[in-house]
């Protein structure tokens, strides 16, 4: 190994990267937007009039297409596609492995013995039958019933990938339950876009038909080498480090943020983007993060559907360009301990089809009151599903981040800003029932009317809260940078759908009372400010302090993922899938299943991994320089005298010592690890196995890194086998 760590580093210093690898940038990106998209512009090159109209209706009223028309825009579909120089076609879709998933046929069809055709009809852009025996589906079918079901979702465009079209699809067992993320989500699409339509309708702008919640995500990464990557199989296989000393500079002097980004990943950025421009995914930031070779990039806001797809996609995008210039990318929310790890912040807000954010105030009493309802009752919704949220980005790998000093704590509270707050505390004071003449002047002109110069001046962010309002959205700041963004979203249109459906349900009680419609909207919100003021809080959520006053507000601290999870079967969120009609029992269990096992597998794959790098790499390597210095001592002695002997040979005596020591440590612990590791997998309950593999086997990983890193520091460097922090975080 030590030989592959030092070849790796001498064939870096013969690359010129910038000669190899330079990109040639357009002048302008907008020209290469949707190039190889399916897009709206080029269904009306392609589409008959008719076939458009109904694709255009399935997109934004979600209207059933026809299996004749269907047929005709399967043919355009087609016909673009070979103009591209496609050969194949493929149901893109996101099963429960958290990656992308895609069986490949070909348009090619013989119909007679020496003579062939490109076919593709409505049948085949509809529905395709992939084997989902060996996808996660946590006991909904048995493993001999292999048949599952892709279903093409029209209201995410088609889009080329190499000589491939993609179709992004559902995915479902032959019994019809969902096997991925994109279904549920469109479910809880539609759930929220009911419930605010009504909302707005009702009480607002009768104009609206339609909301869309709309999702804007950061996607932080690490680039390392590859050949130093190949070098690491702790990288390889977990993805992340499970041992390694801290380099003596890591982002103490905060010289990487936003600091001029390397040619060669620069480089690397511009090929991702012109990739991004031409499938469609609007990406318009790009810079460096916290940690040395770590970054972020993040587009602009789109209808949360085709914003997850669009991140999926980017994320083995990614991967792909990284490859090509001789990088590998971490997805990972902790790669390297002692520095900051990634997350996805998700930023979330709600539009409608008249071209308002309902999240942002207007230029009117009317306006800001509207503002006011969805803003109110997506904290009351945070506040009451607080645990299914926090479930929502539980997993192995977020673990290692969350309530680190990068990432929010695993207690769920809300940030607003200090004068919005002030604002909700005088809603707070509002009368019970009718309100008087003077009270709704005064609340329509200093409270509900002040609220554009207040948002104005409250731009101050809270780095530190897992949910913060930032003026027009609310960033979901807890999401590890691995996850599909799908998860989250689900929850949170789900959440808010909810209870924008109680909320019309108590103003419409109290309208029936008699109370005016502001009245009753007012008494309403009163009520929620009331229950929800326990999850707002303004201070710094890496504090101790906050962690204490978060258990005397009765808040939950789910630090861990087994602790999450064990709340996501709480009957009030199984009734609320189900009301909602995004899961069933079955699914809702199946899933926490199919999280529980991942997260164990996760923790096992790491703690063997671990043990076969302790005792195959690092104790031979320390047991090899042990004996150099066991030889160096004999030669001092045979030259010596007794007294000076001791005296030379002091410090090599000590070190041989020290070595022993570290050694003796890691072989126990890895003994230890080992049969921890074993006794979890004999539990049969998955619930049981992960708490076993949180509180058993991972709490023995520090006691073999940190004899590990000690010998690291003793050893000589050019016996180490492994590439060290300074060498994979600072090479570029």
């Amino acid at each position: 190994m030590s030989n592959l760590r030092f070849k790796a580093l001498e064939t870096l210093s013969f690359k010129d990267f910038r000669r190899d690898n330079a990109v040639k940038f357009p002048a302008k990106l907008s020209e290469l937007f949707c190039q190889n998209v399916f897009s709206e512009e080029t269904m009306r090159s392609y589409l008959t009039k008719e076939a458009f109209t109904s694709i255009q209706n399935a997109i934004k009223k979600g209207t059933k297409i026809q299996r004749d028309v269907a047929d005709q825009i399967a043919v355009a579909m087609k016909d673009w596609a070979l103009s591209k120089g496609v050969t194949h076609y493929t149901h893109w879709f996101q099963p429960l492995t958290g990656t992308t998933a895609e069986k490949h046929d070909s348009f090619f069809t013989p119909f007679e013995s020496d003579r062939a055709i490109e076919r593709f009809s409505g049948g085949m852009l509809i529905q395709q039958e992939p084997d989902a025996s060996s996808f996660p589906n946590g006991g909904i079918r048995n493993t001999f019933e292999a048949r599952g079901y892709t279903a093409w979702d029209p209201t995410s465009p088609a889009f080329i990938l190499g000589t491939t079209l993609c179709i992004p699809s559902i995915f479902i067992s032959y019994t019809g339950e969902t096997l991925d993320y994109k279904a549920p989500l469109l479910r809880a699409l539609s759930a929220v876009d009911e419930a605010a339509t009504d909302i707005c309708k009702s009480y607002f702008d009768k104009n609206v038909t339609k909301v869309t919640p709309t999702l804007g995500w950061e996607q932080e990464y690490f680039l390392v080498d590859s050949a130093l990557y190949q070098s690491r199989p702790d990288l390889v296989i977990t993805g992340k480090t499970l041992l390694g000393h801290s380099p003596a500079k890591g982002q103490q002097l905060d010289d990487h943020y936003f600091g001029s980004i390397p040619t060669r990943v620069m480089n690397f950025m511009k090929e991702l983007e012109i990739k991004c421009m031409q499938l469609g995914i609007p990406v318009t930031t790009r810079h460096n993060e916290v940690a040395p070779n770590q970054y972020e990039l993040a587009p602009m806001f789109e209808e949360v559907n085709v914003a997850v797809d669009h991140n999926s996609l980017l994320m083995d995008l990614m991967a792909r360009v990284a490859h090509k210039h001789h990088f590998h990318i971490l997805f990972h929310e902790k790669p390297f301990a002692g520095v900051n790890g990634s997350g996805k912040h998700n930023n979330w807000s709600l539009a409608t089809d008249t071209g308002e954010n309902l999240l942002s105030p207007g230029k009117n009493p009317k306006k800001n009151l509207q503002f006011l309802t969805f803003f109110v009752n997506t904290i009351k919704a945070v506040h009451d599903y607080a645990d299914l949220l926090r479930a929502s980005i539980a997993s192995a790998s977020n673990d290692y981040r969350l309530g680190a000093n990068e990432a929010p704590p695993a207690i769920i509270s809300a940030f607003i800003g200090t004068q919005l707050f002030g604002v909700l505390e005088e809603l707070e004071k509002v009368t019970d029932g009718k309100l008087s003449p003077e009270e709704k002047t005064e609340l329509k002109l200093n409270v509900v009317g002040k609220i554009p110069e207040i948002l104005l001046d409250n731009t101050d962010r809270n780095r530190t809260s897992p949910f913060a309002f930032t003026g027009n959205k609310f960033e979901i700041r807890a999401v590890g940078s691995s996850a599909n963004c799908a998860e989250v979203m689900t929850v949170m249109n789900a959440i808010v759908a909810k209870q924008l459906r109680d909320f019309k349900k108590e103003v419409d009680a109290l309208i029936e009372t008699g109370l005016k419609k502001d009245e009753a909207i007012f008494n309403v919100l009163r009520e929620y400010i009331k229950v929800s003021k326990n999850i707002m809080f303004e201070g710094d959520g890496y504090s101790e302090e906050w962690a204490k006053e978060a258990k005397r507000r009765g808040l939950k601290n789910l630090k861990t993922t087994p602790e999450a999870l064990s709340r996501e079967l709480d009957q009030k969120f199984v009734d609320l899938y189900e009301e909602l009609g995004i899961y069933s029992h079955r699914e809702i269990e199946a899933r926490n299943e199919i999280k529980l096992e991942k997260y164990s597998t996760m923790v096992s794959i790491e703690a063997t991994v671990l043990a076969d790098i302790a005792r195959n790499h690092i104790v031979p390597c320390a047991i090899n320089y042990q004996n150099r210095l066991i030889e160096n001592v004999k030669g001092l002695k045979e030259i010596f005298g007794d007294q000076e002997f001791r005296t030379l040979a002091k410090e090599q005596m000590s070190m041989i010592a020290e070595i022993s020591e570290h050694i003796s440590i890691m072989k126990v612990g890895v003994e230890k690890l080992l049969a921890a590791t074993k006794k979890a997998k004999a539990i049969e309950d998955s619930h049981k196995m992960a708490e076993a593999f949180c509180n058993e086997v991972k709490p023995l990983f520090n006691e073999i890194r940190n004899a590990s890193d000690e010998l690291e520091m003793l050893v000589d460097d050019e016996l180490w086998p492994m590439t060290k922090y300074r060498e994979l975080l600072f090479t570029r």
